[in-house]
């Protein structure tokens, strides 16, 4: 019983590990359409920026609003790789539309897998680096920094879209391929959401294991008290920075898998409201806690596709009644008041133990 206690959330974690490598088997027997594969295949990659995310709110008290910029980014390097592939690297349609004769410099880089991949990892890190180097070297903190975040989200959606001989603007990219052959191929669709799945173990896995470390402490130090960490030695900075371009990385990492799995991508993924959407999943899920994250973006994006499908006019004001209420009275999320629970019978069941 006490290992079960202990270790209840890694199991819990396993337990929705495997109910989602059972979905391909689900569509065969025809409990799930086989749509369905994609579908949770882009839930997998929400819930991997999920976890980025509950690193820097709910363990490091950085309340972000403009993680959909290194979704995006991702999603977008990955995207151009797979449109030159498609097109044998030749300028697109939009270039010629755009006047260009010639393939942009930029774009000549993603011609190639390798250099394409370390584009991908390098680019969002690299802007999280320095937005984090400077924002948290001044102490920028707290609703001045969501405040800031929300502002680099919309200016960077309003670039892309001004962009449009060269990112096609709000069109996005469409009509590609996955990296490992034809979208429309399901053998190929069943190895990426494997290998979306892989990811969010292997995620999972390393941020458990950097929270268990002494690392993880001075982030929770700094989410307590970040005067106290900061006259208690430490570097409050260095350790914001760090963990602001995991979590950036984390999400140039889903961004990259989600275009494989959605065929397309485009500036709607940029927006502000999908950056907060990244927020209420971490909410309702319960911040603070790893699996509370990854329930909730599965959960919260589940919901909204049977809600909408079932109410298409009136969706958008249920799925916000449903997140008013859980944020008004379950402050820690679903993991949290579980847990409130689980403890309750648990003391009521130790007090009864020994009256006994």
């Amino acid at each position: 019983m006490s290992f079960i206690k202990k270790n209840s959330k890694n199991i819990v974690f396993t337990i929705i590990v495997i109910l989602l490598a059972l979905v391909p088997l689900f569509t065969d027997i025809g409990l799930l359409k086989s749509s369905s594969i994609v579908r949770y295949g882009r839930y997998i990659t929400f819930a991997i920026v999920a976890i980025g995310l509950d690193m820097i709110w709910g363990y490091t008290g950085i309340l972000s609003l403009g993680h959909g910029i290194y979704f995006c980014l991702g999603g977008y390097g990955m995207a151009m790789y797979l449109l030159m592939q498609k097109t044998g690297g030749k300028i697109t349609d939009f270039m010629q539309r755009g006047g260009f004769t010639d393939l942009p410099w930029f774009w000549k880089p993603f011609l190639n897998l390798p250099l394409s991949l370390i584009l991908i990892v390098i680019v969002p890190s690299l802007l999280a680096m320095i937005i984090g180097y400077f924002t948290f070297k001044n102490r920028v903190r707290g609703v001045y920094f969501s405040i800031i975040s929300q502002a680099l989200t919309w200016a960077m959606y309003t670039l892309f879209n001004g962009l449009q001989p060269y990112t096609n603007g709000t069109n996005g990219i469409t009509g590609i391929d996955t990296i490992i052959g034809s979208y429309y191929d399901q053998t190929n669709i069943r190895i990426l959401f494997y290998a979306a799945l892989t990811a969010l173990v292997l995620v999972y896995a390393l941020s458990t294991f950097l929270l268990g470390t002494k690392f993880g402490k001075i982030l929770i130090a700094i989410r307590d008290g970040e005067n106290r960490t900061y006259f208690s030695g430490y570097c409050v900075s260095k350790f914001k920075t760090v963990v602001y371009v995991l979590s950036a990385l984390f999400a140039a990492v889903a961004g990259a898998i989600y275009v494989n799995l959605n065929n397309s991508i485009s500036t709607s993924e940029m927006t502000i409201t999908f950056s907060v959407s990244m927020v209420i999943w971490v909410a309702v899920g319960g911040r603070g806690s790893l699996i509370g994250a990854v329930i909730g973006a599965l959960l919260v994006s589940a919901c909204e596709f049977s809600v909408s499908s079932a109410f298409p006019d009136i969706w958008q004001y249920i799925i916000g009644i449903f997140f008013t209420v859980v944020i008004l009275f379950f402050r820690r999320g679903i993991v949290g008041f579980v847990s409130d629970i689980f403890e309750k019978v648990t003391v009521k069941k130790n007090k009864e133990g020994s009256v006994a």
